[in-house]
Parts: C-alpha cells; sequence; structure tokens
C-alpha cells in the first residue's frame, strides 16, 4: 500500500528567492509588535494585576463548572476566572483586583459567598496584591531572557556564531510577534501565557536546530555550491519532516482549543500561533539570515569536517 506523503520527497521550491520579501516584512511586523505592546498594551490577567482567590468545595457532588461560572459572572466582577482544583468537587475562583483597595476585594468576597450560598465549603480565601503580581511579571520575563541566553549558548557550540544568531534572531521573532498577537486582540495574558510563550520558544528551536544540521551536513558535501543553492537545498530536504510536525501537533492543538474549555483556550491559541510562526521563521527567517552573517560553505567547521570526510 502506497503511503500518504503530503510533501514529494524531491521539492525544488526557491524559498530563498523570497528573503527579500519575508525578513523585511518579519522586521516590520515586530516592530509593529512591540509598539502595540507599549501603546495599546496586554490585557493582563489575575496573575499579573492582582485580585481575589477563593477556593471552595462543592456540597452535592461534583461541581457544575458552567453554572458556577454564569453565577460569578453574573455579579459584575469583571475578569473572572473559574477551574477545577484538583478532585471534580473542587473549585478555584479567581477575580481581578477591583478599584477601592482592600475594602473592595472584600467586598468581592462577600458577594461570591452571597451569591454561593451554603452549596459549598469555603476553604481557602486569599488577596493577591500588586506586590505578588509585579512578581510574577518580574520573574516571567527573566525565565523567557534566560531561555533566550541559553539557546544562544547552546547553539554557538553546537554550531558556529552565525548560527547561534541567526536562531536567536528566529526565537526572538517568534516571541515578538506572539506578544504581538496578544495585544492585538487584547486576549488574557496570565502565568500559562508565560508558559506558551516558553513552550513556542522550544518548538521554534527544535524546528530551527532540525534546519540547522541539514546545512551544516550539505556545508560538508557541497562546499562549491553556492550558499542560496544550498540553503534552499536544505529547506526543501526538510520540508516533509517540518510540515508533518507542524500538522500533527496543530491537530491535537486544534483539538485542545475547540473542546478544552475556556480556562486553557488562551493557552491554546497561542500554541496555535507559535506553531505557525515557528515554522514560517524556521524557514523564511533562520535560514535567510544566515547569508546576511557571512556563513559559507568554505567557512570554518564545515570545510574542515569536509576535509575529514574526504580523508577517511
Amino acid at each position: 500500500m502506497r503511503l500518504l506523503r503530503l510533501v514529494p520527497d524531491d521539492t525544488h521550491i526557491g524559498f530563498m528567492r523570497l528573503r527579500r520579501i519575508t525578513l523585511p516584512l518579519s522586521a516590520t511586523l515586530s516592530v509593529l509588535s512591540i509598539v502595540l505592546f507599549f501603546v495599546v498594551g496586554m490585557n493582563f490577567g489575575i496573575d499579573f494585576r492582582g485580585g481575589s482567590l477563593i477556593e471552595i468545595q462543592t456540597k452535592d457532588g461534583p461541581a457544575n463548572i458552567s453554572e458556577l461560572r454564569q453565577t460569578v459572572g453574573n455579579l459584575g466582577l469583571g475578569d473572572v476566572q473559574i477551574q477545577e482544583f484538583g478532585a471534580p468537587d473542587e473549585v478555584l475562583i479567581r477575580v481581578v483586583q477591583q478599584e477601592g483597595g482592600e475594602l473592595a476585594q472584600q467586598a468581592v468576597i462577600s458577594k461570591i459567598r452571597e451569591a454561593l450560598g451554603d452549596s459549598v465549603d469555603y476553604r481557602r480565601v486569599e488577596i493577591v496584591g500588586p506586590t505578588v503580581s509585579a512578581e510574577l511579571a518580574r520573574t516571567g520575563t527573566i525565565a523567557v531572557l534566560a531561555s533566550i541566553l541559553a539557546i544562544l549558548i547552546y547553539i554557538w557550540f553546537r554550531f558556529e556564531w552565525q548560527y547561534a544568531i541567526g536562531a536567536v534572531i528566529a526565537t526572538v521573532h517568534d516571541v515578538v510577534m506572539t506578544i504581538g498577537v496578544f495585544a492585538v486582540l487584547q486576549l488574557d495574558f496570565n502565568l500559562s501565557s508565560i508558559a506558551a510563550i516558553l513552550t513556542i520558544v522550544g518548538y521554534s528551536l527544535n524546528d530551527t536546530v532540525v534546519v540547522y544540521d541539514r546545512i551544516r551536513e550539505n556545508v560538508r558535501r557541497f562546499r562549491k555550491m553556492p550558499m542560496t543553492d544550498l540553503l534552499d537545498l536544505s529547506v526543501n530536504q526538510t520540508l516533509s519532516r517540518t510540515i508533518m510536525t507542524s500538522l500533527t501537533t496543530l491537530l491535537a492543538l486544534i483539538a485542545l482549543y475547540v473542546f478544552g474549555g475556556e480556562v486553557i483556550r488562551s493557552f491554546v491559541f497561542a500554541m496555535i500561533w507559535g506553531v505557525l510562526v515557528g515554522t514560517y521563521s524556521s524557514i523564511y527567517v533562520a535560514s535567510p539570515v544566515l547569508l546576511y552573517l557571512g556563513a559559507k560553505p568554505e567557512s570554518g567547521s564545515g570545510s574542515k569536517a569536509a576535509a575529514a570526510v574526504e580523508g577517511t
């Protein structure tokens, strides 16, 4: 039986011919994303804005999340997050910080207690202040920056410096574009969004390293081939793997987006966007950047490795 192939084995697509369009476009969109971040701002969730946190346990079996969400949502408290917390009868309610200081937060808790009545037990009631929220924002930013720095060091040791800078440019491109999407659509940005960005960093790096590995192999084999042709050859050789990996990942993410509920929807949307932009950047950002950084088939470890292969 013949296997289904979405991408033929021997493609000859001239990806690098579009570099004079894709690189300026990516740079423009990245700058626009940064401008939107500072001008429009992010729709920070409770994790970064502070608010009230209430952990309850229902008395009559598993909690009805939809009913709870409707009951609390009708109180007019702004951004409210309700999710299962451990067992099916345990629920975590988080309400965004209200104007008016601690007295306003206490009023929120009183409203929720009055709305839910005696049908639940209150296991924990906390108020998350702005100091804790600022600390979460700071640590989240440090986590993203540390991951990018680790990528730079890893790629630098594994490849040459041009590859390290190219991988970091592609990764930063994906992170900035994701932040731009959050700013444009005003999606709820919380700790799960930070987790999504870190996951996108890993996915994008994996895709980029696969392409770079093939480029390095071809550098050793085709030392006299023009770099543009060599990049096209490498991307075409990994195209089937790239498409299949992205497609299977998207199928799982789309299922989560449709059936996973409101709690993880912003996280999954960020992941879907990250897979798409990560696939794009590995082809149209990470690869052509090597041309402008002076990577050549005859340079560095590629020539030494090729000489060693020929001598064996």
